[in-house]
């Protein structure tokens, strides 16, 4: 168990609400850097070159929004979080010079940001997952949830009924170019793994029902491109000791 941990979060979990439960993200804002940024992107390195098959996914029909996402995103990391980029290369933040692939745009962004990033775009009533790199999940697995519309993806989550479908499809539908949306959540964890992958058939295991050792909460936002109108859903997610439960253990 490797420990990758941040020291604080960057936001109130006072903004974690009952579903949808989003609120307006000013578009400067949109990705961050921290201070686990290293140790995150060595992890998403060694996931992408070894696990593949478990992290990404890329249909089709969403390769274009792919490569939109990834000239939208290094732009706005070159502008606001310390990226240089020239021509076919970036310089990362620790210092890294990564090559640029449009042709395999979701692995140059795995490697170059924390973010996870989901594109969903509608196909019928619903909008359907149709490409992803998601390195950090949280119980759950990109395998079960690929090609699948929002209705289906959320079939563990107790909460997320028929009313809520309908909010959240209004809400993707409603989405603005320039106008991000943000929510975060907050779970208390028994370890600080980042690849936390889980199927619906297991019981849920490693969540806490009270405290737990590990705080895990998980900043998400929401954008559309404004080319191919597909659905960003980007996760940056933080994980920190519950100094609250350690006090109380000691």
């Amino acid at each position: 168990m490797t420990e990758i941990l941040q020291n604080d979060l960057p936001y109130d979990v006072s903004h974690h609400r009952a579903l949808p439960g989003v609120s307006p993200l000013a578009p400067e804002a949109w990705l961050i850097v921290d201070e686990a940024y290293s140790a995150q992107i060595q992890l998403r390195e060694t996931l992408l070159t070894h696990q593949r098959d478990k992290v990404l996914r890329l249909a089709p029909e969403a390769f274009a929004a792919a490569q939109e996402l990834l000239e939208m995103a290094l732009g706005f990391a070159t502008a606001h979080l310390g990226f240089e980029r020239c021509k076919d290369r970036v310089i990362c933040p620790d210092g890294r010079m990564l090559l640029v692939d449009d042709q395999d745009p979701l692995v140059t962004l795995g490697r170059a940001l924390q973010n996870d990033f989901c594109l969903l775009q509608p196909r019928g009533a619903e909008h359907i997952l149709t490409g992803a790199v998601l390195c950090f999940p949280a119980s759950w697995t990109l395998a079960e949830k690929f090609m699948r519309p929002l209705s289906r993806i959320h079939v563990p989550v107790p909460s997320y009924d028929a009313n809520i479908t309908k909010r959240v499809q209004r809400l993707f539908n409603g989405i603005q170019v320039g106008r991000p949306l943000w929510r975060c959540n907050y779970l208390h964890y028994d370890a600080p793994d980042l690849f936390h992958p889980r199927i619906e058939a297991d019981p849920r295991s490693g969540v806490s029902e009270g405290a737990g050792p590990y705080i895990r909460s998980e900043r998400q936002t929401l954008c559309r491109l404004p080319e191919t109108g597909a659905v960003v859903f980007g996760i940056h997610t933080f994980v920190l000791r519950n100094q609250a439960y350690n006090a109380d253990k000691g």
